[in-house]
């Protein structure tokens, strides 16, 4: 017996199905989001041949919907970028897919290659620009789905930055 618990099984603890988690047909947690992300982003055949570039906008497509989320794909090419922002009440999970992206917060700058996952909770402000000489493409999942994206001015010295509303 360990010394450190008084709790033993005994037999098949598989057996005991009130103890069993049912499979979810959808996510519902942080976790869950981020590897709903992971497992779209390993799986090319669900997003390459969807993403196009486009040098005047940012394009994007909204890949999959589930209850109170969306999953979004993005493309990059060199310079674009998406403006200081946040995500009204949403959360999220950004996943990049190919290439490099980079993000600027009020904490400074990061560099995200393929692969890389930020979380973020509603009311992040970032800025997210492709500077490399290549396309770029991203997933984005949103919880819930996104309704609005407020815009930000620059921040100055003496004041907070003040959000400009823009629906989604």
């Amino acid at each position: 017996m360990n010394s450190d618990s008084d709790l033993q099984i005994a037999g098949d603890i598989l057996e005991v199905p009130h103890l069993l988690q049912p499979p979810r047909e959808h996510p519902t947690t942080v976790a869950e989001f981020a590897g709903l992300a992971r497992s779209i982003a390993a799986d090319r055949s669900q997003w390459a041949r969807l993403v196009r570039y486009d040098a005047t906008t940012r394009w994007y497509h909204r890949l999959r919907t589930g209850p109170g989320y969306e999953v979004w794909l993005l493309s990059w090419v060199p310079g674009q970028g998406s403006g200081r922002h946040d995500h009204g009440r949403s959360s999220g999970v950004l996943t990049v897919l190919d290439g490099t992206l980079t993000e600027h917060t009020a904490r400074g700058t990061r560099a995200l290659a393929a692969g890389a996952q930020r979380v973020f909770a509603p009311g992040y402000v970032h800025e997210v620009v492709n500077d490399a000489l290549e396309p770029a493409v991203s997933l984005h999942v949103y919880f819930p789905g996104l309704t609005e994206m407020p815009m930000h001015t620059a921040p100055t010295c003496e004041a907070p930055a003040e959000p400009h509303r823009v629906t989604a």
